[in-house]
């Protein structure tokens, strides 16, 4: 069964692309939650925030948005000594304003997935990678929705972020041709 190159060996890596990576996501909490888990890969290994995403669950109250967004300095503070978590005030300070946005944006009557869906009108995106050579850092989607995304206020959300979580939540599939879950997830496009 041949997966996609990043997989590796590790058994974290290959559970996380065999059941959640390019698997198309709608709920909220979980979109906040990638974006969260993205913004701080930023400079790290995917790895490294495999090896921490239970500590993340526990720390950032499994991504409730509402809640994250009314985090204050005392759980800054706390969160700054969490070493389960990255500890990296200005991505800790980011996750708490992208809430805040999320929840603006609630209270405008949009949610956040039919915001990140409308950019493809709801369809995913199929870039047929033959090898990990052929897929992008960033493209002018990610482009278009880094920017929109800033001008609504949004931190820590540059194009290569926004590419790598576009592609974990299913809106660009850049699983290898010859992957198992390339099939898997095509079939699911069309049924």
């Amino acid at each position: 069964m041949y997966r996609c190159q990043w997989a590796g060996n590790n058994e974290k890596m290959q559970r996380y692309h065999d059941t959640v990576w390019g698997v198309p996501e709608y709920d909220e909490q979980r979109l906040f939650r990638k974006l969260v888990l993205d913004m701080n890969q930023a400079g790290l290994s995917w790895q490294t925030i495999l090896n921490k995403m239970e500590n993340f669950d526990l720390a950032y109250e499994q991504f409730e948005i509402e809640k994250v967004a009314n985090f204050d300095e005392a759980k800054i503070e706390a969160l700054m000594q969490d070493a389960g978590i990255i500890r990296n005030r200005r991505k800790i300070e980011a996750a708490i304003n992208n809430a805040q946005k999320i929840v603006e944006m609630h209270a405008k009557g949009l949610s956040f997935a039919d915001y990140l869906w409308g950019f493809t009108d709801y369809q995913i995106i199929d870039n047929h990678p033959i090898t990990a050579s052929d897929i992008p850092t960033k493209t002018a989607l990610s482009d278009q929705i880094a920017k929109d995304l800033k001008k609504r206020g949004f931190k820590f959300v540059g194009s290569t972020t926004i590419y790598a979580f576009l592609q974990a939540v299913g809106i660009v599939n850049d699983h290898e041709k010859n992957c198992f879950r390339y099939t898997e997830l095509v079939k699911k496009e069309t049924l």
